[in-house]
């Protein structure tokens, strides 16, 4: 049964940080290419950051300079570090694990509120 548990979520206050973390089990974590995507109410989800197996990153261009996205293949888990948080970036976060057309899973989400 494969699982991805995202933790980390919570309110924080405008230009302060929050780690969010992804915890896999059930499948093979290093051959996967690991992505955070968001929410927000009335929204499309939209992609936020993606690492692939070879740790190279990419950033939605609002989040850049702010978000880092990481990997650790021996815990299974991929961490979001999101620092300089602006109220634009509430919204339900979520883990996705994608292995090329062979198999994608998401996470249940996590709740991220910027506000004062």
């Amino acid at each position: 049964q494969v699982q991805l548990v995202e933790s980390g979520g919570g309110l924080v206050q405008p230009g302060g940080s929050l780690r969010l973390s992804c915890a896999a089990s059930g499948i093979n974590f290093s051959m996967y290419s690991m992505a955070w995507y968001r929410q927000a109410p009335g929204k499309q989800r939209e992609l936020v950051a993606s690492i692939n197996r070879f740790h190279s990153t990419n950033y939605a261009d609002s989040v850049k300079g702010r978000f880092t996205i990481s990997r650790d293949n021996a815990r299974k888990t991929v961490y979001l570090q999101m620092d300089s948080l602006k109220p634009e970036d509430t919204a339900v976060y979520y883990c996705y694990a994608n292995r090329a057309s062979l198999a994608d899973y998401w996470g249940q989400g996590t709740q991220v509120t910027v506000s004062s």
